[in-house]
């Protein structure tokens, strides 16, 4: 799986002009899953996600996660993270996983997120949505958990 990972001061996904998924300051994350992904790296994907060290401590170091700020998760899908720009100017989507495949990873992976994370939204998986953020830093990690199918 891949992960687009901003940190915001405030972000939201809107559906047909409605907001879907808002949070204020926190990470917005862009995910992908590739064909040949499996539960388990979903949940090595959030994992690291929650753990990663993106938020300024006193001292103004990125040394603390998100979990330790309180801050929003707002996760939202995109298969476009997963295109093969190698050839030609026309994007290939192969390694992205079919939409059944893509649609039970990214609702296994926001179930579990919803368990380990107080504050979480989301986009509507499938639909054509328009994302808000303010990039805070700008700050941007891009993250993948390794597949059996897709190359790294």
């Amino acid at each position: 799986m891949i992960a687009l990972l901003q940190r915001v001061s405030q972000a939201r996904v809107r559906v047909d002009g409605a907001v879907v998924g808002e949070i204020g300051a926190g990470t917005l994350a862009l995910v992908c899953a590739e064909r040949g992904d499996s539960v388990a790296q979903a949940d090595s994907l959030l994992a690291k996600i929650l753990a990663l060290r993106m938020f300024a401590d006193d001292s103004g170091r990125m040394n603390r996660p998100l979990r330790d700020v309180g801050g929003g998760l707002l996760i939202v899908s995109q298969f476009t993270l997963a295109a093969d720009t190698s050839r030609g100017a026309r994007p290939s989507f192969t390694l992205a996983a079919p939409p059944d495949e893509g649609r039970r990873l990214y609702e296994h992976f926001v179930a579990q997120a919803r368990q380990r994370h107080p504050e979480v939204a989301t986009g509507r998986f499938g639909a054509m949505m328009q994302v808000e953020l303010v990039n805070d830093g700008p700050v941007t990690f891009w993250l993948r958990s390794q597949s059996t199918e897709a190359s790294p």
